[in-house]
């Protein structure tokens, strides 16, 4: 007779499973954290984790530019160019802080490619100029005070003016845009279609005009009001500061002295002559200096605003010849490598040591502008 067969053992689980099971998880996170650590060091290694406000400068590289390779003595050019943020003046002051520390910069040629930007970066990248032309020691050490003189690109309006008087003498190219003295605060508004579209804001304040500057509130007149003293006493501040770089410029004649009075020829949004009755509409036209509208090189030199129309090359030459130097080189600082550039061997263009994700909230927020007035899209550009 058969016995009757026993039934397998049943099979424990097996250990290694469950222990794989659970250092699954836990060598995952381990991973992710070692890449971040990893992805940190890199990036602060590469420049692309930096602060505009740090004291410690990335190491800016030096271009020859012209002049005697071989002198000692230096002619250093600081450029500002695109929209001035309280980001995008990082390599500016940089550049300036790098010719402050130098005792064989003997002057200082400072580069204006700009329409201008924010208030308060234009203010500050002001004082930095001062900084180094006065050796003031406000944000940097110097080996002493160094001239600065500017040498005006293709756009030097508002904020780019603005800087562009803490040195002296001012001259442009001879197709330089400048001008544009004045202010503006941009004040979004989509009250009008949250309206239509019933979309609201549910708003809990206090004091009474609390909610001024909101997207979905229009402003009321004491609201608008409380805006336009803060562009005013910006303005204010704009011709003072004018009045102290060009001392044959007080802030009355800026705002009051017409500089040009002339019948034209009204026109259409196509720039044809407009016509009544078979004829042309003449009306008057009147600038003064701080209109806020821009000016021509030439106009800009006849008005007093600048003291010359020369390149750079020249503006270069003639800023030694004024410091005494006989012989020099004429330097230029270059951008340290971002992450792009180092990794991969590309240049990139824009902003160094930066490996940026584009902030342009931060540019939609109630603010006041040293800004020309064709260069809204600054507006809404992220920070350079």
């Amino acid at each position: 007779m058969t016995p009757a067969l026993s039934p397998p053992p049943s099979t424990p689980p097996a250990k290694s499973t469950l222990r794989s099971g659970c250092l699954l998880p836990v060598a995952v996170l381990f991973f992710l954290l070692s890449v971040l650590v990893n992805v940190v060091f890199l990036l602060g290694y590469t420049g692309a984790i930096s602060d505009p406000l740090a004291e410690t400068p990335d190491t800016l590289n030096e271009q020859f530019y012209l002049g005697d390779t071989h002198a000692r003595d230096k002619v250093a050019i600081v450029r500002v160019s695109g929209v001035i943020t309280d980001g995008g003046i990082a390599y500016p002051v940089q550049q300036l802080r790098a010719a402050a520390a130098d005792r064989h910069v003997k002057v200082v040629v400072l580069r204006v490619d700009s329409p201008g930007g924010t208030v308060t970066a234009s203010e500050e990248l002001y004082q930095c100029i001062l900084n180094l032309r006065d050796n003031t020691g406000r944000r940097f050490p110097g080996t002493g005070p160094k001239p600065v003189s500017v040498s005006m690109g293709g756009l030097a309006t508002s904020g780019g003016y603005y800087i562009a008087t803490a040195g002296n003498p001012i001259v442009a190219e001879k197709t330089t845009i400048t001008g544009s003295i004045g202010v503006f605060a941009a004040l979004p508004n989509v009250a009008e279609w949250a309206h239509k579209n019933g979309v609201k804001l549910e708003l809990v304040k206090a004091g009474g005009i609390k909610a001024s500057g909101s997207f979905f509130h229009d402003l009321g007149p004491e609201e608008r009001q409380t805006w336009q003293d803060t562009v005013d006493n910006a303005y204010d501040e704009f011709l003072k500061t004018i009045a102290a770089g060009r001392p044959g410029l007080n802030p009355d004649a800026l705002q009051h002295e017409p500089v040009i009075q002339r019948v034209v020829q009204e026109r259409d949004e196509k720039g044809n002559p407009k016509l009544v009755n078979g004829k042309t509409v003449d009306v008057k036209y009147t600038r003064v200096r701080a209109d806020g509208g821009t000016f021509t090189a030439q106009q800009a030199h006849q008005f007093k605003l600048i003291d010359g129309i020369e390149d750079l090359p020249n503006a270069i030459r003639n800023a030694a010849v004024r410091a005494g130097l006989s012989s020099f080189k004429a330097i230029v600082y270059e951008r340290p490598q971002g992450l792009v550039e180092k990794l991969t061997g590309v240049k990139v263009q824009g902003r160094g040591g930066a490996f940026e994700i584009p902030d342009v909230s931060a540019n939609l927020t109630p603010r006041l502008w040293y800004l020309a007035p064709t260069a809204d899209a600054g507006l809404l550009a992220p920070n350079p």
